[in-house]
């Protein structure tokens, strides 16, 4: 893989990381510091896994030919009845894990399928409404232990597991189908 087949986001981490995008560009976070012929080295190091991931995602785009975009109309409907499920889910999930949480968010996010701020705002993903129930209660769940762990450490990981222990069979289904479901939602 050449250097033009990826772009560098170098930051104050302390880790490289790769990441694709719902368009297939491929990122390589980077600590700032790193020399680019490290990262370069560890790109290489991931050829055969992101040919086969690329290759992947090409056949989902291909698959999703079939499959119209969203329209308008329906993403108001998967907004508005996130707002009535999701909430009742945090209010469960939150008494349960012992944690307070602030204001919560329904949106149509182009990325994520949650997030919580450092103040305990909760947001969620409208599209989460097309997922298995296990696939939102995970990630109600995750974002609520976010209030205990601010991080992906081994401990916040624990928190998720005490809560739901097979939380890996959720987290694969967002890995395998999650993807479609964001490509619909933007038309792709």
């Amino acid at each position: 893989m050449g250097r033009e087949d990826f772009a560098i986001i170098r930051s104050n981490r302390r880790t490289i990381s790769l990441e694709i995008t719902s368009t297939g560009e491929v990122l390589v976070r980077a600590p700032r510091f790193m020399p680019e012929a490290e990262i370069r080295s560890f790109v290489e190091s991931k050829s055969s896994w992101l040919a086969k991931y690329l290759q992947k995602k090409e056949q989902d785009l291909d698959a999703l030919q079939e499959e119209s975009a969203f329209t308008e109309q329906e993403m108001e409907r998967l907004r508005e009845l996130g707002k009535k499920v999701i909430p009742e889910k945090v209010v469960y999930y939150a008494r349960l894990m012992g944690v307070s949480y602030g204001r919560i968010s329904i949106r149509s996010q182009k990325t994520r399928w949650g997030s919580c701020s450092h103040e305990g705002n909760l947001n969620f993903n409208c599209l989460l409404m097309m997922a298995p129930p296990e696939v939102l209660d995970y990630v109600v769940i995750h974002e609520l232990s976010h209030r205990l762990e601010m991080n992906h450490s081994a401990r916040f990981w624990t928190q998720v597991e005490k809560v739901l222990p097979d939380y890996r069979g959720p987290r694969k289904w967002l890995k395998e189908h999650g993807g479609k479901l964001m490509m619909r939602m933007h038309g792709i």
